[in-house]
């Protein structure tokens, strides 16, 4: 097949495209710490293996043929070891390489991948992969498996990217999972759920934020020119990286999931409001019940879009535009 046509054309596209635009932030960062030609193109080059990884979710012809071609055990064991080739990119050729990290990345890596194929898939088992998931990620392993290979350049969201990443394509592909809504590109009707909810959230969460002390009134002390750039740069990081994750486990899994355990729509989406205050628990400092009160609440919102357009990529839209607006007017304290 031509690799330019079919199921792989737009995939291949966007892949150059975001290759060119994080080698080229990635040079420029660089240079700016003034970091050596020897750590800058083996940090860079994991971060393009990871790219590369992560977009195949977001593209459901591209998903579904690779599905079609291999069987179950093979799309895992290849699940498995993409795990870990970003992390094998930059350590061996920066000498940073950590073989114990190593080691517990692949035994990590293997237990997601092998789960389904392992267990049955059921609401016990399904309840444990999103506590194991989440376990892992608040657990922080992935600062100390990811060696920094200098000073200023913390490089756990490659295991942070990874994980989400994994998780996604083992229920989409091994559990098959349907009524997640999946994607990168939101669609007009899910922009404007995903907006409304945002607005509604506003004259409650706001509010509740800054009289708990959480955040406070302090816009970035930038020109407009400067901050609406930095702004959209900062929605399109929330949209594909924070909101996605969040969303795909907590709404497109948690939320559905619990509606269907419990027989009851908004008994869920309260329940998995809750559980997502919860997991805030542990941010700065344990227990952060500001935190915690704010998440649970702009939880019921983003659930409340996902309810009403039956997609993920609506609640993105309000967690992003919520994370983004705290970043940009209202710092946390």
């Amino acid at each position: 097949m031509n690799p330019m046509r079919g199921p792989y054309r737009g995939f291949l596209l966007t892949l150059i495209t975001l290759w060119t635009i994080l080698s080229v932030a990635g040079v420029l960062y660089a240079r700016f710490l003034g970091l050596p030609w020897g750590i800058t193109l083996p940090v860079i080059s994991a971060f393009l293996w990871e790219a590369s990884f992560y977009l195949v979710p977001g593209f459901p012809g591209l998903r579904k043929a690779i599905e079609e071609r291999w069987p179950q055990p093979v799309l895992a064991g290849g699940l498995a070891l993409s795990a870990i080739a970003p992390y094998c990119v930059y350590t061996l050729a920066t000498g940073t390489v950590y073989w114990a990290g190593l080691a517990l990345l692949a035994a990590l890596a293997a237990v997601v991948c092998f789960w389904y194929l392992l267990l049955p898939g059921n609401g016990v088992t399904d309840a444990l992969f999103l506590v194991f998931m989440a376990a892992v990620v608040l657990s922080g392993v992935f600062s100390a498996i990811y060696p920094s290979p200098a000073p200023k350049v913390p490089l756990g969201i490659l295991g942070q990217l990874m994980w989400t990443r994994l998780g996604v394509l083992v229920i989409l592909w091994l559990r098959k999972v349907e009524g997640v809504g999946f994607g990168f590109i939101p669609t007009r009707a899910e922009w404007a759920i995903g907006i409304r909810n945002f607005v509604y959230f506003l004259p409650i969460g706001l509010p509740l934020a800054m009289l708990t002390g959480f955040v406070r009134w302090r816009p970035v002390p930038l020109e407009w020119w400067q901050a609406v750039p930095l702004a959209a740069v900062t929605f399109l990081g929330m949209l594909w990286v924070v909101a996605l994750s969040e969303e795909f486990f907590f709404r497109g899994l948690l939320q559905q999931w619990l509606c269907k355990w419990l027989g009851n729509r908004t008994l869920g989406l309260v329940v998995a409001s809750v559980a997502f205050g919860l997991v805030h628990l542990p941010f700065r400092s344990f227990p952060n019940w500001k935190f915690a009160l704010v998440a649970a609440v702009a939880g019921f919102f983003y659930g409340r879009a996902y309810s009403q357009s039956g997609s993920i990529r609506a609640a993105m839209v309000a967690h992003a535009l919520m994370n983004t607006t705290t970043q940009m007017l209202f710092p946390r304290i």
